[in-house]
């Protein structure tokens, strides 16, 4: 999918130049002249990087990215004509990833641009957001093969961990032991159908409350077992 980036720049020359390369560079690019104009379009619309000049008439460029960065975190860059360091420091502090100073080659800020996009897809390819699948006051984590009871952490051996994990994602549907033990243990298994009420009794000491007379992982007699929410 093309990258859409968002340049907002009061100097037409400027604004022309940035335009054009990156459009020969492939992405989409639309330019604000209006520093509020520029804010109003940059979170109205979907862009995956924002070019912004510091120096704008209505808002400067500092305020658009203060005001931008409580909203996204998608790359912001600065353009400025202004050198010192601490300008450079004051955008970096609210929120801009990266600045580059006029007069500037456009192959720089085109080589800017693909790096900051390519940082961004990296760093949202490493934030997986981690399944939990939550059923009554029991939560529980598959990739972490973790367990919480009533928001206190529960230590839970590998089979019983992947009994309640297999019972809570198909929740309310009974399997008989044979059907457990051949899911969780394997067709290849050694042992019996035997185990599997077991490990769901111990499984029952530690997430139920009262395991004499258990809510969540219940007998349905001559059938088997099934985990209730």
């Amino acid at each position: 999918m093309t990258k859409r980036i968002l340049i907002v720049e009061d100097d037409d020359d400027i604004a022309s130049i940035e335009k054009d390369y990156l459009e020969v560079s492939g992405y989409e690019v639309h330019v604000e002249e209006d520093g509020a104009k520029g804010l109003s379009e940059a979170l109205t619309g979907i862009y995956d990087l924002f070019l912004l000049d510091v120096m704008l008439p209505n808002m400067d460029g500092f305020e658009i990215c203060r005001k931008l960065r409580d909203k996204t975190d998608k790359p912001i860059m600065l353009v400025t004509a202004k050198r010192e360091d601490i300008d450079k420091i004051r955008g970096l502090g609210y929120g801009a990833d990266d600045y580059i100073a006029k007069p500037f080659s456009p192959g720089v800020l085109v080589a800017k641009v693909k790096a900051q996009l390519a940082q961004y897809d990296r760093l949202r390819g490493t934030k997986k957001e981690t399944k939990r699948i939550t059923l009554g006051d029991i939560m529980l984590e598959p990739d972490t093969r973790r367990v919480w009871v009533d928001g206190k952490e529960k230590e839970l051996p590998n089979k019983e961990f992947q009994l309640l994990e297999f019972l809570m994602e198909h929740p309310d549907v009974v399997f008989s032991r044979e059907s457990l033990y051949t899911r969780i243990w394997g067709l290849d298994s050694l042992g019996n159908t035997s185990t599997v009420p077991v490990h769901i009794n111990r499984l029952r000491e530690t997430v139920e409350k009262d395991p004499a007379n258990p809510r969540h992982i219940i007998t349905i007699w001559g059938v088997g077992y099934k985990f209730k929410p």
